[in-house]
């Protein structure tokens, strides 16, 4: 198992689409997993340290675990299948609850949790970024202004089948 990293949302040009970044956290591979609108919203807000006026739904998920007088002891990154990324969310109690990455995420972002990835995942998705690929700080700020215009433009419309 490898731990992993949150590094932040990222929006995919020219094609609009979020994605999350993963890093090593004791190595130089990243693990990019693209993900729907609300869930990268859900993963930014709770990385800027947003509280919204009401929960949201990984909010309401968190507070229920803990209200049930568990704790998230850390997610998993456990399979990928044709581009699509499993996890687990696994409680202080043992318990193992199958997600989908990106909830997992952002249940763990709430819970301040460990993000750990199987070694077979990042063998197969993860990807090395050289040094010139690195966003700068003003860079990461960019990509927040970008993500915040995306989400102010978007309607529900936009998710229709």
């Amino acid at each position: 198992m490898i731990e992993l990293e949150l590094l932040g949302v990222r929006i995919e040009m020219p094609s609009s689409q979020p994605l999350v970044l993963l890093k090593e956290l004791h190595g130089e591979r990243h693990l990019p997993i693209w993900i729907g609108t609300p869930e990268a919203s859900a993963i930014a807000i709770s990385q800027q340290g947003l509280k919204p006026p009401r929960p949201l739904t990984h909010d309401l998920l968190h507070n229920v675990i803990i209200a049930l007088g568990r704790n998230v002891s850390h997610v998993t990154i456990s399979a990928v299948e044709d581009a699509v990324f499993f996890a687990k969310l696994l409680l202080d109690d043992g318990t193992s609850i199958d997600s989908r990455a990106s909830d997992a995420l952002a249940i763990a972002q709430r819970a301040q949790c460990r993000i750990w990835c199987s070694d077979e995942v990042m063998e197969e998705a993860g990807v090395l970024i050289s040094d010139a690929d690195d966003d700068e700080p003003q860079d990461a700020e960019q990509e927040v202004q970008r993500f915040r215009a995306f989400l102010d433009d978007v309607d529900p419309e936009d998710f229709a089948n």
